[in-house]
C-alpha cells in the first residue's frame, strides 16, 4: 500500500510541476511589444469643404505625429487602438474621426498596414453636406 501511495505522490508531483511550469511559460510569453508608426495622413478628396486643416492621431491613447512611432505592449489575445481625427478650420469647424481596434493576432510576421478613413462633412453655408475624406496610414510590426 505504501508503494502505491509513493508512486501516486510521484505522479502527482510531476503533474503539478508541469502545470505550474506551463502556466509560468504561458504567462511569460503572453505579452509582446509592437512598434506602431503613423506613416501619413492624406487628403483623398475634398468637395468644397475647406482648405485649412488640422489632423491628429493616436495609438493606444498616445498622441503621435506623422512619421513617428510608439512602442505598445499587448497581450497575445489583445488589440491595439488606433484613432484618427481631421478638422476643417473656420469660424464653425467641421470635424470627423475614426477608431479601429486591431487584433494583434491579425498582424502578419512582416508587419501590417492599417488605413483609417475619416470623413468630414461641411455643416453650413453654400456647400453644406459636401464632404472631404482623409486617409490615415499606420504600420504595425511585432518587435
Amino acid at each position: 500500500m505504501n508503494r502505491v501511495w509513493t508512486k501516486a505522490s510521484a505522479i502527482l508531483l510531476v503533474v503539478v510541476s508541469l502545470i505550474f511550469n506551463g502556466t509560468y511559460a504561458l504567462a511569460a510569453s503572453a505579452t509582446s511589444t509592437y512598434i506602431v508608426t503613423f506613416q501619413q495622413a492624406t487628403l483623398v478628396s475634398n468637395d468644397h469643404v475647406g482648405n485649412e486643416w488640422a489632423i491628429a492621431a493616436q495609438v493606444a491613447d498616445q498622441s503621435i505625429s506623422e512619421g513617428n512611432s510608439v512602442k505598445v505592449k499587448v497581450k497575445s489575445n489583445g488589440s491595439i487602438k488606433l484613432y484618427a481625427y481631421a478638422e476643417e478650420q473656420d469660424k464653425i469647424p467641421d470635424e470627423g474621426e475614426a477608431t479601429k481596434n486591431v487584433k494583434v493576432s491579425s498582424v502578419s510576421a512582416k508587419g501590417s498596414t492599417v488605413k483609417l478613413r475619416v470623413t468630414v462633412t461641411e455643416n453650413r453655408g453654400r456647400y453644406s453636406g459636401h464632404q472631404a475624406v482623409w486617409e490615415f496610414t499606420y504600420k504595425i510590426k511585432k518587435q
